[in-house]
C-alpha cells in the first residue's frame, strides 16, 4: 500500500493505492479498476474548534478494533469478526469530537463495504459511532451499520452491532475484549430475524523493547450462513485460538509469526476434496512501514 495525505487546519485529504490478496479479496464484486484504491477521500472542518468534521469518498470502516493493516493489530491475522465486517465504506460520514473523551460519528453509504451501489438497491446504509475514553487506559466503542444487501424485490434489512473495549493494564499488558452481532430479517417484509455473532479477547505482553506476545481466543456463530459460507449444508460455528511472537529490531520493521487454530462440531474446512471439523495453520510476515 502506498498512501498520501494532506493536512491542514481545516481540511484533510487521503488517497491510498493497494495490490495484493487483501485487494483482491475485500474488492472482489467492485470493477477491476477500483480494486486498486484503498481510500480516497476530502474532508472538512465545520466549525471554529475543528470538532466537527465532514468527509466523504471511500475511507476506513468506523467498525471494529482492527483495521487492514497487519502492523496496526495487536496479532499477525485478523479475527473472524474482522475478516467478516466492512473493512471500508464509501459514502458521507460527520464526525463531532467535543473533547479527548468523547467522539460521536453518523455515516450514509452504499452499502456493507461496497464502492458501487448493489444493482437493484434503491436504499442507502446508515452507521453510527459512539466512542468513549475514559482515561489513558481503557476505551469503549459502539458501532452500528443499518441497510440491506439485496436488490429492492428481495430485500431484507440488516442490522449490525460492533462493541469492544480497549484496556492497558500496565506498561507490560493490553487488553481487547469484542463482541459483534447482526439480524437479518428471514425473506422480505418478515418479523423473523436470522442472527450472527461473535465474542473476541486479545491479550498483548510485551516482554520487551523488541519482543512481544498475544493470545487470542474467538468464536464466530453463523448458523443461517448470512456471512460465511461453509460450502455444505453444515452450519458455520466455531471456536477459534492463536498464539503470536513479534520481533521489532528497529522502529519501522516488524518480524511476526503466528500459530492459528480452529474447531467446529461440524464437518466446515475444505481438506483434501473433502471437509473436516479442525483447521490448523502457521501464518509469518515481515512489514516495513515508511512514514515521509
Amino acid at each position: 500500500m502506498l498512501q498520501f495525505s494532506l493536512k491542514n487546519e481545516k481540511y484533510r485529504a487521503i488517497l491510498g493505492l493497494q495490490t495484493g490478496a487483501y485487494a483482491q479479496d475485500n474488492y472482489a464484486v467492485e470493477a477491476p479498476n477500483m480494486r486498486i484504491i484503498n481510500q480516497a477521500k476530502i474532508g472538512v472542518s465545520l466549525d471554529d474548534k475543528n470538532t466537527l468534521w465532514l468527509d466523504a469518498g471511500i475511507m476506513n470502516s468506523h467498525i471494529g478494533w482492527e483495521s487492514a493493516v497487519s502492523t496496526e493489530n495487536l496479532t499477525l491475522t485478523r479475527s473472524l469478526a474482522a475478516e467478516n465486517s466492512p473493512y471500508f465504506l464509501t459514502g458521507v460520514k460527520l464526525t463531532y469530537t467535543p473533547d479527548e473523551k468523547w467522539l460521536f460519528l453518523t455515516t450514509v453509504c452504499n452499502g456493507w463495504q461496497r464502492i458501487q451501489r448493489l444493482s437493484g438497491n434503491s436504499y442507502l446504509s446508515f452507521g453510527t459511532e459512539l466512542y468513549y475514553s475514559a482515561n489513558n487506559n481503557l476505551s469503549l466503542n459502539w458501532s452500528t451499520l443499518i441497510g440491506s444487501e439485496y436488490p429492492d424485490d428481495e430485500r431484507r434489512m440488516r442490522y449490525f452491532n460492533d462493541f469492544y473495549a480497549l484496556y492497558q493494564l500496565n506498561e507490560k499488558i493490553k487488553i481487547i475484549a469484542g463482541f459483534d452481532i447482526g439480524f437479518q430479517q428471514h425473506r422480505k417484509n418478515s418479523s423473523n430475524y436470522d442472527y450472527w455473532l461473535s465474542p473476541v479477547l486479545i491479550t498483548q505482553f510485551a516482554i520487551n523493547d523488541k519482543w512481544k506476545t498475544a493470545v487470542r481466543f474467538e468464536y464466530y456463530q453463523d448458523k443461517e450462513q448470512i456471512i460465511i459460507s461453509t460450502g455444505n449444508n453444515n452450519n458455520f460455528q466455531t471456536n477459534g485460538f492463536s498464539l503470536n511472537f513479534d520481533y521489532l529490531p528497529i522502529s519501522t520493521l516488524v518480524c511476526r509469526l503466528e500459530g492459528r487454530w480452529f474447531g467446529s462440531n461440524y464437518d466446515i474446512y475444505p481438506r483434501d476434496d473433502a471437509f473436516t471439523d479442525n483447521d490448523f495453520f502457521i501464518t509469518a510476515s515481515i512489514a516495513v512501514k515508511v512514514n515521509n
